[in-house]
């Protein structure tokens, strides 16, 4: 068929309408003329016969097989007009209306944080790699753009690290790798565990090869092998230990962004709860200017955001609190005093613990989303309790991706 591309759907694929319905073509962009075999509403390989004025050059030489990175043939301008988009439209779809600000670009390079999944070739190489476009094949990469040079520099190495990791034939690790303050953490999942888990000789050999890389720490699946150095991050005045397996947005700029924002907002209030914590993003820039409430389900984050209270001087008091706030949200009692709310949930959202700001004193609301959809659904409970969302500002901390982050600003 030869079709012509309409819009650019929300997972990055162009679309083209057709009598029979849509039809998603990847890697493409809105005008452009396409041809390919159709099957079940998707052209996999669709030859561009007419170009978007729009399309750049790839800069990453994995491109097209490569899972991630999927937009990076759009030019900057009309890619980041559409991330924006897709929040004005999560929010349409509730019947909000607001101010959505353009959206908050990030550096190639400065991703701190990479999921690389590692697997032995036939002639005994170790490969590390992403995931192919909507296939469990691998493809073993050289290079990433996106990622932090000191990551990308370190791929060999990491090479090594994970060859111990591949002692069962049915163990697929991947290495999750984070660029701390000092140095490499690595937690490594994905090991068959039925057969009796990693052998010690193995155990063993990461570790030495752990070494050998000078990384900060390695662990498996939570559990520490190997630590040199403990991995520490830092939050607004506070240097914190990061737990193994810990939450960290994954680039810089984009979490100082959304911080700027949430600090921002709540000036002037005298007691903040920070909401889904993690281990103390928001918290410490908050406490900079209020004292802090903080919660979290995760008992590692909030030992670790405790440690860090310690690591700054200048702050307002911070309490905190490890707790389920899907289970047992706080509720106005708890929440007594805070007259700002922050919360960062999961892409699952957090309605239940929206919920209860209702009855709260607080006057200011800043929500902290990695989905726009459960965002504005959030966002409705909150405007039907009394509240105006005031802005929204997106922030495209995944660059080249159809993810899209946000932060958004409600006032009572």
């Amino acid at each position: 068929m030869t079709l012509k591309i309409a819009r650019v759907a929300g997972q990055g694929d162009g679309v083209a309408e057709t009598p029979g319905g849509p039809v998603f073509a990847p890697l493409t962009l809105s005008g452009e003329t396409v041809r390919g075999v159709v099957i079940d509403g998707r052209m996999e390989a669709p030859e561009i016969l007419e170009v978007s004025p729009d399309r750049i050059a790839p800069v990453s030489p994995h491109y097209g097989d490569c899972g991630g990175c999927s937009l990076q043939h759009w030019a900057s301008g009309p890619y980041l007009d559409w991330k924006r988009d897709q929040v004005v439209g999560a929010l349409a779809r509730q019947r909000i209306d607001t101010e959505v600000e353009a959206t908050v670009a990030v550096s190639p390079g400065t991703r701190r944080r990479l999921a690389l999944h590692a697997r032995r070739l036939e002639d005994g190489r170790v490969v590390l790699g992403f995931k192919a476009r909507k296939s469990w094949r691998l493809v073993g990469v050289s290079t990433c753009p996106v990622a932090d040079p000191r990551l990308v520099a370190a791929f060999p190495a990491l090479a090594k690290v994970a060859a111990a990791f591949l002692e069962h034939p049915k163990s697929a690790p991947t290495l999750h790798v984070t660029w701390s303050l000092d140095g490499l953490d690595i937690d490594v999942t994905g090991i068959e565990r039925k057969s009796g888990g990693l052998s010690a000789d193995r155990q063993m050999q990461a570790i030495r090869a752990a070494r050998e890389a000078d990384v900060a720490r390695l662990s498996m699946a939570g559990e520490t092998l190997m630590m040199a150095r403990q991995p520490r991050v830092q939050f607004g005045p506070a240097t914190v230990p990061l737990p193994t397996g810990g939450f960290l947005q994954a680039v810089p700029e984009a979490e100082a962004a959304m911080v700027e924002r949430a600090v921002a907002a709540v000036k002037g209030a005298r007691k903040v709860a920070d909401l889904f914590c993690g281990t103390g993003t928001f918290t410490f820039p908050l406490a900079t200017v209020a004292s802090v409430l903080a919660a979290d389900a995760s008992a590692a984050g909030i030992a670790a955001l405790k440690q860090g209270i310690g690591s700054a001087r200048g702050m307002k008091p911070i309490t905190a609190e490890a707790r389920d706030l899907f289970r047992r949200p706080l509720s106005p009692y708890d929440l007594k005093g805070c007259e700002a709310i922050v919360f960062d949930p999961p892409r699952a959202g957090a309605i239940d613990q929206t919920a209860q700001v209702k009855d709260t004193k607080a006057s200011v609301v800043v929500g902290v989303s990695c989905n726009p959809q459960t965002f504005a659904r959030d966002a409705r409970v909150l405007i039907d309790a009394g509240f105006r969302l005031e802005t929204v500002t997106p922030v495209d901390q995944f660059l080249w991706s159809a993810h899209v982050e946000l932060v958004g600003v409600f006032r009572r």
